[in-house]
């Protein structure tokens, strides 16, 4: 039982690490990457669709990102979703491709983006310290209930600190190399 909970919580924490790595590498860091199209959703024929299922997107360069549409109709609809979206990005359409060229960072914007990837980690320390909230209260609920002694209780809480102490420590050391990755000039 009480292994159950240990691996459960690892498991929780572990996805709030990949999550954490997901939402990092939506954060550029003065490169041109696919992902930072991702959340861009475009109308298709009345249905909001990721642009990735209407276009093929592929880094041209390192500042420069090329977008494909798979129909010719779909050129205006993908340049109209990149200018309205929150991404500051200005598209040029060339006939069938449309690229849209990344401005390089300002220090301003670098360190705004520092103050973004602070609080997603901060996020994540939240959720794994809740984490380890319910698997103690997991833990002192069999204890309540006589299934397992007050010594083994002790135990599997000192446990569940350690991992929750090793997976904040990961979160910390992403953190440090993604801002060490925008602050880099």
């Amino acid at each position: 039982m009480i292994n159950e909970i240990h691996d459960d919580a690892n498991s929780r924490m572990d996805k709030t690490l990949s999550s954490l790595e997901g939402d990092f590498s939506k954060i550029r860091a003065g490169r041109a990457h696919p992902s930072l199209l991702e959340q861009i959703n475009v109308e298709y024929y009345g249905t909001l669709v990721p642009i990735s299922q209407v276009s093929n997107v592929v880094s041209e360069d390192s500042r420069t990102l090329k977008v494909s549409p798979w129909e010719k109709d779909m050129v205006g609809p993908i340049e109209k979703a990149i200018m309205t979206s929150d991404l500051g990005l200005n598209p040029n359409t060339m006939g069938q491709v449309i690229r849209i060229p990344l401005p390089p960072l300002t220090e301003e914007r670098r360190k705004e983006l520092v103050r973004v990837v602070r609080d997603e980690a901060e996020n994540a320390r939240v959720a794994i310290r809740n984490i380890r909230r319910d698997a103690i209260s997991d833990f002192r609920e069999l204890l309540k209930e006589k299934e397992i002694s007050e010594d083994e209780s002790h135990r599997a809480e000192d446990n569940i600190q350690k991992i929750t102490d090793k997976h904040i420590g990961l979160i910390d050391k992403s953190l440090s190399d993604k801002e060490n990755s925008l602050l880099d000039i």
